[in-house]
């Protein structure tokens, strides 16, 4: 029997700083977009401990009510095993304070919601995660090992079987052949399973790569590299058009502020003009400093000029230069 419930838990990570207020935005967008969502909206917070050099919860008490007030659950989580060393790891130690045998969607902070996410047709029993990227990991050196040997190792690693991953319209040494997602979001039934078998993958890569792994950066890529792996073992795979809206029209991961003046539709902006928009947000927003400069001191309007939106550079590596060359970065 398929689980699909229509009010999954919505799961993100906040830590003092910016993370806090990509938070307050991330909500207000559900808030304001999905109206109609009844589903609990989880703020994970990871505790003060060993792993961490100060404390990394959300340290704005104004930031916190708002949230509250805007119907998210703040929960802290214990960080066993990366914490600063590793904080793209918060996102798979988070879901132990999820229920098992319950559904939930993870998403990364800096992602918006822009439509009715509560009409996304989840088949929970089948994972999936985030499609929008690109060739980062592997990277294949001249003399080898190429695509092929570095992933049928890991998969033969963990015993997870690779033939039907393979996308195999492509070719052998085609990156694109090899199951690889983004960690912006992703789901499952159990956050505890999920949680697990990740927990089980990132440690072991991290602390025995192996020979195929010598020639390989493991970071910041460690997520990546154990999610296809998970994934697949846990039943799932590729998304398929049912969940287009995510990184389409019901969700868009914008990475960073300037990024989001440059590559935004006109109804994308819109939409986040809107969010941005109430007294209640503004109030909190402009507690960081370059989301003040961005959205309310016009710099945002600066880096959108520098851009046509309908002939945006392929790699959003050349988008970065040209704004920090007009020395307009700021995130």
């Amino acid at each position: 029997m398929t689980t699909n419930p229509s009010h999954p838990t919505l799961l993100i990570i906040a830590q003092a700083g910016r993370l806090t207020y990509e938070a307050v935005l991330f909500v207000a967008s559900l808030r304001h977009n999905a109206p109609d969502f009844q589903g609990r909206m989880v703020i994970a917070t990871p505790k003060p401990g060993p792993l961490w050099p100060a404390n990394p919860g959300i340290t704005d008490p104004v930031a916190r009510d708002l949230l509250i007030h805007l119907g998210a659950e703040i929960i802290p989580f214990e960080s066993a095993h990366f914490g600063a060393s590793y904080p793209p790891g918060n996102k798979v130690e988070a879901l132990q304070i999820l229920p098992p045998n319950e559904p939930f969607v993870f998403f990364d902070t800096d992602t918006l919601i822009m439509g009715p996410i509560d009409r996304i047709p989840f088949d929970f029993d089948y994972p999936s995660a985030s499609m929008a990227r690109q060739d980062t990991w592997p990277e294949p050196q001249l003399y080898g090992p190429g695509y092929a040997e570095i992933w049928q190792s890991l998969y033969d690693r963990f015993g997870v079987p690779i033939e039907p991953t393979l996308a195999t319209d492509q070719p052998v040494e085609h990156w694109e052949r090899y199951l690889y997602f983004n960690a912006g979001w992703f789901f499952h039934k159990d956050a505890h399973a999920f949680c697990a078998r990740m927990l089980e993958i990132m440690t072991s890569i991290r602390d025995h790569p192996g020979d195929t792994l010598a020639s390989q950066s493991i970071y910041p890529w460690l997520d990546q590299i154990a999610l296809p792996i998970a994934i697949a073992d846990l039943g799932g795979g590729r998304p398929g058009i049912e969940l287009d809206g995510l990184d389409g029209d019901t969700t868009w991961h914008w990475r960073a502020l300037p990024l989001l003046y440059a590559k935004a539709s006109p109804e994308q902006l819109a939409n986040f003009q809107e969010i941005t928009a109430p007294n209640k947000i503004k109030k909190v927003l402009k507690h960081y400093e370059p989301f003040r400069r961005m959205i309310y001191h016009n710099r945002g309007a600066k880096i959108r000029a520098l851009f046509d939106q309908e002939k945006l550079p392929v790699r959003e590596k050349s988008i970065r230069a040209k704004i920090k060359r007009n020395r307009l970065w700021m995130r």
